[in-house]
C-alpha cells in the first residue's frame, strides 16, 4: 500500500457510470448533464425541484493549522463519507474544486489521499469541467469592459486612480502583483496601474459560491463595486453593463460537478475560494443540493478552523441559513509534535512530551468552534509511525477540553478504517446538542467585528490600522455595507500573521494592511500581515516535475 502513490491509485479505482452514482441519489438521467463517463452536472431544473425536501445533517471537517508534516483534511473529509456509508447511513461529499496554482507550485491537489479520494482524481486537479476557466472569462471580461468604457469617452466620470477590480488568472505568478496597464500611446487607452489576483480569489468565485440561483448570480454581479468617480460616488458591474454576459458565461459553470468517490459514493466538487484570501468554502448549491439529497453531508472548509471554519461559520452559514450538526476537527501525532517544537526531520521517534506540549494548539481550535455552538469530533489521522503512548496522549488531552479524539485510519484501509469515527459524528450530530450561532452580529460595526475575529478566534491583543483604514471602513457603513460580514486574509499556518509561530500564542498583535469591498460576494476582505492575493511559485515548483510518460499517463500530480 504505502509504495503506491496517489494518482498510482486513484488511475486503478474501480468507477461507476456517473448515472450510477445519479441514481443513488434519486437524479434522474436527463438532469445529468455529463462530462465524459465519470463526471457530470446537475441541470438547475433538477435543483429547483427539491426546494421543498427537508434537509440531511450537515458536518464540518475543519481541523489544526497546517503544518509541513501534514494533517489531512480532505482526505478524512472523503474517509468520513465513505465511513458513513459503510454504517448505513445514505452520504454525500461536498468539497471545492482544484486550483492550477497550488497544483503546479506546491500544495498539491484537493481530491484526498490514499484510499479515501475523490475521482477522477487527475481531471479534477486540472481542468476539470471547466468552471474556473469560466470564472477567469467573465472577471476579465469586466476587467476589459472597464478599461473600454474610459476609453470611449467615460461617460460614469470614472476616475482611473481609483478602480479597484484588478485581473485575475489561475497560476501563481509573482511577477502580475503590481503593474502598469495600457501603455504604447493613445490607441492602447490611459496608462494606469493595476495587478492580477489569482482566480480562486476572485470576487467573482466567491460570488458564485454563494449565489443560490442564476438569478441571484447575476443580481450579485451587478453589485460588484468596481471603481469610484471623481467625487468618490461608487461604480458597479451594473453601470458598466458587464453583469448579463458574465452571467451568460457562468451559466453552465453555476450547475454543481457530481462525481464519486474511490468507493462509490456520491460527491459534489463545486467552487474554489482560497481559505487564507477568500472564504474557503464550496458552494452554496452543491451544499444545499446534497442537504437534500443525502441524510449526511460532510463539507470541509480550507486550511485551521481560525481561517476556513470561521468563514465557513461567519459568510457561508449566515448567508445560507445552514445550521451545522457536527464538526471534525483533524489532526495528526506529527502535526502536535511539531507544534510542540520538534523539527520536521525528527519526527519520527517518539517523543511524547512534545506531543503533549503540541496539543493547545487543537485545544484552541476545539474551544474556537465549540464557541459557535456546534458539537466537536477530534478525528486522529493515523500515520504508520505513530505510537501508542502519542496516540493515547492526544486522546486525554482531547478528553480534557471535553471532546473525543477517534483514531481514523482511512489513509490506508478506507471506509473499513474510519467506521469509529463515523459512529461518532453520527452519535454526537444525533444528540442534538448543536445551537449554531455567528459569532457577531449583523449589526456590529465593521471594525468591531475584525477585533471580535481577532480577540476571540486568534486570541490577539490588539488589532491595528490606519486611520485610512478606520475611516474607510466608516465610509462603507454610512453606503451601507455595514452589515456585511468580514472575510479576513491572513497566514494559514498560525493564528498570528507569523507564519512561523507555531501553538496557541496569546495577546500578539494583527495589522490590518488592506481593506476590499466584495459588495457581490456581501463581505469585506481584511487582509492583514504579509498575505498576498497572488501567490508566488516556490524555488522548485511542482511542475518541475509534472509530465507524461511514455504511455501518456500524468505522472508528477500529488
Amino acid at each position: 500500500m504505502a509504495h503506491r502513490t496517489d494518482i498510482e491509485i486513484a488511475r486503478e479505482a474501480k468507477k461507476k457510470p456517473i448515472q450510477e452514482i445519479g441514481a443513488r441519489l434519486g437524479i434522474p438521467t436527463e438532469h445529468l448533464l455529463p462530462y465524459g463517463h465519470d463526471k457530470a452536472k446537475v441541470s438547475q431544473e433538477f435543483i429547483r425541484s427539491l426546494e421543498d425536501r427537508p434537509n440531511g445533517k450537515l458536518i464540518l471537517c475543519t481541523s489544526i493549522n497546517p503544518t509541513p508534516a501534514g494533517e489531512g483534511k480532505s482526505t478524512t473529509t472523503v474517509g468520513l463519507v465513505d465511513g458513513l456509508n459503510r454504517i448505513g447511513k445514505k452520504a454525500v461529499v461536498c468539497i471545492r474544486e482544484a486550483s492550477l496554482g497550488p497544483n503546479f507550485g506546491m500544495k498539491g491537489g484537493a481530491a484526498g489521499g490514499g484510499m479515501a479520494q475523490v475521482v477522477p482524481m487527475e481531471e479534477m486537479n486540472l481542468h476539470f469541467t471547466g468552471d474556473f476557466h469560466a470564472i477567469t472569462s467573465a472577471h476579465n471580461l469586466l476587467s476589459a469592459m472597464i478599461d473600454n468604457h474610459i476609453y470611449w469617452g467615460n461617460k460614469l466620470d470614472i476616475d482611473a486612480r481609483r478602480i479597484v477590480w484588478r485581473r485575475v488568472m489561475d497560476m501563481n505568478d509573482r511577477a502580475l502583483r503590481d503593474m502598469v496597464v495600457s501603455l504604447g500611446g493613445v490607441a492602447n487607452g490611459f496608462p494606469r496601474q493595476t495587478g492580477f489576483d489569482i482566480t480562486v480569489a476572485s470576487e467573482v468565485m466567491a460570488i458564485l459560491c454563494l449565489s443560490k440561483d442564476l438569478k441571484d448570480l447575476q443580481n450579485r454581479l451587478g453589485n460588484i463595486v468596481v471603481a469610484y468617480t471623481r467625487d468618490k460616488k461608487p461604480v458597479t458591474c451594473r453601470d458598466i453593463q458587464a453583469d448579463g454576459a458574465m452571467t451568460v458565461l457562468l451559466k453552465d459553470a453555476m450547475q454543481p460537478n457530481l462525481v464519486q468517490t474511490l468507493e462509490n459514493n456520491p460527491a459534489f466538487v463545486h467552487g474554489g475560494p482560497f481559505a487564507n484570501i477568500a472564504h474557503g468554502c464550496n458552494s452554496v448549491i452543491a451544499t444545499q443540493t446534497a442537504l437534500k439529497l443525502g441524510e449526511y453531508v460532510v463539507t470541509e472548509a480550507g486550511f485551521g478552523a481560525d481561517l476556513g471554519a470561521e468563514k465557513f461559520f461567519d459568510i457561508k452559514c449566515r448567508k445560507a441559513g445552514l445550521k451545522p450538526a457536527a464538526a471534525v476537527i483533524v489532526a495528526t501525532v506529527r502535526a502536535m509534535k511539531m507544534n510542540g517544537g520538534v523539527a520536521k526531520a525528527d519526527l519520527a521517534p517518539e517523543n511524547v512530551d512534545a506531543v503533549k506540549k503540541g496539543c493547545p494548539n487543537l485545544g484552541r481550535h476545539i474551544a474556537n468552534v465549540k464557541g459557535f455552538g456546534v458539537p466537536v469530533v477530534v478525528a486522529i489521522n493515523h500515520f504508520a509511525t505513530d505510537t501508542e503512548a502519542e496516540i493515547q496522549a492526544v486522546k486525554d488531552y482531547v478528553a480534557s477540553q471535553g471532546a473525543e479524539a477517534i483514531l481514523a485510519r482511512h489513509w490506508a484501509e478506507g471506509s473499513a478504517g474510519i467506521e469509529d469515527l463515523a459512529r461518532a459524528v453520527v452519535k454526537v450530530a444525533e444528540g442534538g446538542t448543536a445551537n449554531f450561532a455567528p459569532l457577531y452580529p449583523d449589526d456590529m460595526g465593521l471594525f468591531q467585528k475584525i477585533e471580535t475575529v481577532a480577540k476571540r478566534i486568534y486570541h490577539a491583543g490588539e488589532v491595528i490600522a490606519d486611520k485610512s483604514i478606520r475611516d474607510q471602513l466608516k465610509a462603507w457603513e454610512a453606503a451601507g455595507y455595514g452589515h456585511l460580514p468580514v472575510c479576513m486574509a491572513k497566514t494559514q499556518y498560525s493564528f498570528t500573521t507569523d507564519p512561523n509561530v507555531r501553538g496557541a500564542p496569546e495577546g500578539h498583535t494583527v495589522p490590518v494592511r488592506e481593506v476590499r469591498l466584495s459588495a457581490g460576494a456581501g463581505f469585506i476582505v481584511v487582509i492583514c500581515g504579509e498575505i498576498m492575493t497572488m501567490p508566488g511559485l516556490p524555488s522548485v515548483p511542482a511542475a518541475n516535475t509534472i509530465r507524461l510518460n511514455a504511455d501518456g499517463q500524468i505522472e508528477g500530480l500529488v
